[in-house]
């Protein structure tokens, strides 16, 4: 039986970020009117007394852990130690005080860097632990899986209904387009725009662009997180993704002629590829609570163009502020 998700308190943790977004917009538009949001000027969800006051205050039944200190590889490679720590601690301490809260389920959201660097392709859920993951967010996997393993042993010994699931590489509208901290496709995008409007001869991206990546567009995802949370309360993770793969260079050349950006892409073969294949078995979220992508990806790319060229001004204007109170 699906679970009626219009009467229960549900809080959202990193709900206004990107994917926190998509979510909530779909939790409303399945009539929840109870959704609660950790601002984290209000709650440090790295400290005991944040997490405590937002369990005391909120309230919640279910909890859907999406905060997560995140970026590219460059911003991975800069900062690994923070990325381990906010991420293992931020997970452990709200799986922990929700079981003794009470709380009805807890949802936690994983990550493809979990996997190990040569898992065979497509990823299935089994093959998590057959190998350590690609270097370069290596730290961020791991923290991340890490909450797998407490979110199953809190359920043998605790008996805590908590899910845990694994995104594919996302993108859409409202994604992050900063250059130091952005995943690859509004990376790409901005890139090819600004050197339109610049006029430049060239772009310059990571790597070689052989890697391969699959990519969930972000209300595919929010619609997938939100059918398990109704429908599924199984220990083993699940793979969320489109199920196909791209290479990187294949993928540059749509985006450039998406934005009629017609110079050259210049490859910068001494910055990392990262994991050289990503592509996700999905049978196992069809299975166990019919998810399945809707979204094509030039149908998601042309959405997630149109926004950034509508919101681009104001972008930039955060940047700037952003850049001058630091």
């Amino acid at each position: 039986m699906a679970i009626d998700l219009t009467t229960k308190r549900i809080a959202v943790t990193g709900g206004e970020g990107f994917l926190g977004r998509a979510v909530i917009a779909r939790l409303q538009a399945e009539g929840c009117t109870h959704i609660g949001v950790p601002r984290h000027r209000d709650y440090d969800l790295r400290t005991e007394a944040g997490v405590r006051g937002f369990y005391e205050q909120l309230r919640p039944e279910i909890v859907i852990h999406l905060a997560a200190t995140v970026g590219g590889i460059g911003a991975n490679q800069e900062r690994p130690g923070e990325f381990f720590y906010d991420n293992a601690i931020m997970g452990t301490q709200l799986i922990e005080f929700g079981r003794r809260a009470g709380i009805e389920k807890f949802v936690c959201i994983g990550t493809v860097c979990s996997y190990p660097k040569f898992t065979p392709v497509p990823f299935r859920e089994e093959e998590l632990w057959n190998g350590y993951p690609e270097e370069t967010n290596a730290p961020y996997g791991l923290a991340k899986k890490l909450l797998l393993v407490q979110s199953q042993a809190y359920r043998r010994q605790y008996g805590l209904n908590a899910i845990y699931l694994i995104p594919v590489n996302l993108y859409g509208p409202g994604d992050n387009f900063s250059l130091t901290t952005s995943h690859v496709i509004p990376a790409m995008l901005r890139k090819c725009v600004e050197a339109k409007i610049a006029n430049r001869q060239s772009i310059t991206l990571w790597g070689n662009g052989s890697s391969t990546r699959e990519f969930l567009y972000v209300d595919d995802a929010a619609r997938g997180i939100v059918q398990a949370i109704q429908l599924y309360d199984g220990a083993e993770p699940v793979n969320l993704g489109a199920g196909w793969e791209i290479s990187i260079r294949d993928l540059a050349q749509r985006i450039a002629a998406q934005t009629g950006f017609e110079g050259e892409l210049r490859w910068d073969t001494s910055r990392p590829n990262g994991q050289p294949r990503r592509c996700l078995d999905t049978s196992r979220a069809k299975k166990c609570f019919g998810f399945e992508a809707h979204t094509t990806l030039d149908e998601g790319l042309q959405a997630t163009y149109e926004w950034y060229m509508k919101n681009r001004a104001n972008l930039e204007e955060r940047e700037l502020c952003a850049a001058d109170s630091s």
